[in-house]
């Protein structure tokens, strides 16, 4: 699962929109370019995400008060809708009771008399009779476990309250939270469904079963105008039902809610799974200090790290050092360090590091050994000068959200229980801290940024010298590596017309490493084709530079003690039980376009076997567009990997068949088609076998 290729250029879109969304950095890049996630989520977005919490939080702790009064100022809507007002008086009566004095004993009964009794009237055709039911309360004590009104005493009533009243606005006023994290929900849910259904232990369940949190917000309830029969399409009800682990009926509900609309039904859907928010911004702090999009806030010695001894002759060590200044305010006395430049194809939002200089200067990224003294020096004056513009932006972490509207107050127990949540996750940027600490005057971080920056823009042969400066044996333990540098030296060297010096790039290093691992004679071979279209362009554009710099920067800074960040351990198995999930349904996500999956599978990896970006392969059936499914039986390999396809006989299934297979049967997709092969792809022997 740790192998599986991602686009982490489409991630760092995403992760950076993230980001901007909940105001975790302090955004002040000049013009914003379009960005993966466009529309981008706005502030009124993020505006009404904070009520939200805000509400969820008063209503957690009891403050009933305080929830009512936020939704009076900021969503009437919800006040007037009977049935929920109804479960919020009735909630703030038990609240009064809990208290215990007699004073508030006779605040509930004056409530009760006044405001509970009337709405109980009007809220829904039950509500009378739970309002009968809940007044057991002023007989039966709270700690009394087995009393017929312990479910309402109990602590969980506040939290499904919260919940519900979570999804109602959130719904109503669009307030979704960002794709990243719409995007993180699902996939750790299908990990987590792919995983106990195929017997695999998650190597990341560490992770996992801590980040996404098993309870799940109420879902919003359909106005009683719209539980007439609708037309819902079965394809939509079973895709739905499927995706968030929803029964039909469930899934019906929910589509009524959206009056229709799949997609808003999905999110409304994703939007219930409960994250563990503080360990997320851990998680996405740790990555961007990784990817070098945000400052680590560790300090840094002043003096800068020599990459290169004076006596090489290819350069001074003041030539080839890559400065940090953390502070702002001393940052035109500092240098600022290479960092990758994450705003290319993607169309991320960061600021170009190097906006000066052209993106393809090939005077700049000569591969020449006598340039390289002068295109080190180029590159560290050209970044000295870059000054604001290249700093890394700076990490806000999350307000105290609990403060920022008035008239809100919790409870002390509120605010230890988020502190205390808070250092639990903040343990999960240790590994970075600790690779980024100094030793003999080497800033180990910066180095393996700066290796980035100079992969992702081209500069192969400094890339290679530097590392064998100051590691003589990576190479030798990475020689794929080394043969993609030189891939890129090779086609450079063609581009300038210097073919001798080409072929000599390819006699001394591309031959040598080929012959030592015959999978990398065919690369060689369609790399050597360059020389007969020596005219054409985009012969280096063309390779996935920022895919090898990735690669580099995880291999170099494990080398250095720096582990990847743990993000990207989650990112990698999930997007590869994804894959292997919807074999197993043998037909197409139909919400990965909407989440950006299908960005993040892109296959931006470097390609040994050709020079062209290749694209993803799509699956061969799609769901709701094709009426047949190819079905064969799978089986898991015994090394506990995915699933490898079976030589049983293939059955053609008709697509109704299989939805009325599920339907009927109330089975997951992959089962009802296994179920079809058994039976010659007939749904009604099927259902006569099965049903019980």
């Amino acid at each position: 699962m740790d192998t599986s290729p991602v686009n982490w250029d489409a991630l760092d879109a995403l992760i950076i929109d993230f980001a901007k969304s909940e105001n975790l950095i302090d955004d002040t890049s000049s013009p914003s370019s379009a960005s993966l996630t466009s529309p981008s989520i706005s502030s009124s977005s993020y505006h009404s995400r904070l009520i939200i919490r805000q509400i969820r939080r008063s209503l957690e702790a009891g403050n009933i008060d305080a929830a009512i009064d936020l939704l009076r100022a900021h969503a009437p809507f919800v006040l007037e809708d009977h049935r929920l007002l109804f479960r919020l008086q009735k909630q703030k009566f038990i609240e009064f009771l809990r208290k215990g004095t007699t004073e508030d004993r006779g605040f509930a009964i004056d409530y009760m008399r006044k405001s509970l009794a009337p709405c109980a009237l009007n809220a829904y055709p039950e509500a009378y009779e739970e309002f009968k039911h809940v007044l057991l309360v002023f007989i039966y004590d709270k700690d009394d476990q087995s009393s017929p009104v312990a479910n309402e005493w109990a602590e969980k009533r506040s939290y499904e309250i919260a919940g519900l009243m979570s999804s109602v606005l959130r719904a109503h006023l669009r307030a979704y939270n960002p794709i990243f994290s719409m995007t993180l929900r699902y996939l750790i849910s299908i990990h987590k469904a792919f995983c106990f259904r195929q017997g695999i232990l998650s190597p990341i369940s560490n992770l996992t079963e801590r980040l996404l949190l098993e309870e799940r917000d109420l879902p919003a309830i359909p106005q009683e105008s719209l539980y007439e029969a609708q037309p819902f399409d079965e394809v939509d009800i079973q895709a739905l039902a499927q995706a968030v682990e929803l029964t039909r009926q469930g899934a019906i509900d929910s589509l009524r809610f959206a009056k229709g609309d799949l997609l808003q039904a999905f999110q409304n859907e994703i939007c219930r799974m409960r994250l563990d928010a503080a360990m997320l911004d851990e998680l996405v702090r740790e990555y961007c200090i990784y990817r070098g999009i945000v400052e680590s806030g560790v300090q840094t010695l002043s003096e800068p790290l020599k990459l290169n001894p004076p006596e090489s002759g290819c350069c001074s060590s003041r030539d080839c050092s890559f400065d940090v200044d953390y502070n702002s305010a001393k940052c035109s006395n500092s240098e600022t360090s290479v960092i990758t430049d994450l705003s290319s194809t993607q169309g991320t939002d960061v600021e170009l590091r190097y906006a000066a200089e052209p993106a393809n200067n090939l005077e700049d990224c000569s591969t020449s050994g006598s340039h390289q003294s002068e295109n080190s020096r180029l590159l560290r004056n050209r970044s000295h000068e870059s000054g604001e513009r290249s700093k890394r932006k700076r990490w806000r972490g999350r307000p105290d959200e609990l403060d920022l509207i008035s008239d809100v107050h919790f409870n002390r127990y509120s605010k230890q229980e988020i502190s205390t949540a808070m250092q639990v996750a903040s343990t999960t940027i240790s590994n970075i801290q600790q690779g980024v600490e100094n030793t003999n005057g080497e800033d180990k971080f910066e180095t393996v940024l700066g290796m980035k920056e100079l992969a992702s823009r081209g500069m192969a042969a400094e890339v290679v010298e530097e590392i064998n400066a100051l590691d003589p044996n990576f190479f030798v333990q990475n020689p794929v590596l080394l043969f993609q540098l030189k891939q890129i030296e090779f086609l450079k060297l063609v581009e300038l017309g210097d073919h001798s010096g080409a072929l000599r790039v390819a006699c001394s290093h591309l031959g040598a490493l080929a012959s030592s691992d015959p999978s990398l004679l065919k690369p060689l071979k369609e790399t050597l084709l360059s020389l007969l279209r020596p005219n054409e362009d985009a012969l280096v554009t063309g390779f996935p530079l920022r895919a090898l710099a990735t690669s580099l920067q995880v291999a170099f800074g494990k080398r250095l003690g720096i582990e990847e960040p743990q993000l990207m351990r989650i990112m990698r198995a999930t997007l590869h039980t994804h894959s292997e999930w919807f074999k197993l349904q043998m037909c197409k996500d139909p919400f990965e376009s909407l989440l950006r999956i299908d960005f993040l599978k892109e296959n931006n990896a470097p390609v040994l076997t050709s020079l062209a970006t290749s694209k993803s392969n799509t699956d061969c059936c799609t769901l709701g567009s094709s009426q047949a499914t190819v079905s064969s039986t799978t089986r898991v390999s015994d090394d506990g990997g995915s699933p490898n396809q079976a030589s049983s006989r293939d059955v053609i299934c008709d697509e109704n068949a299989i939805l009325k297979v599920m339907e009927f049967l109330a089975l997951p997709r992959a089962d009802a088609i296994h179920l079809l092969a058994q039976y010659n792809g007939n749904a009604e022997t099927v259902i006569q076998q099965n049903e019980w």
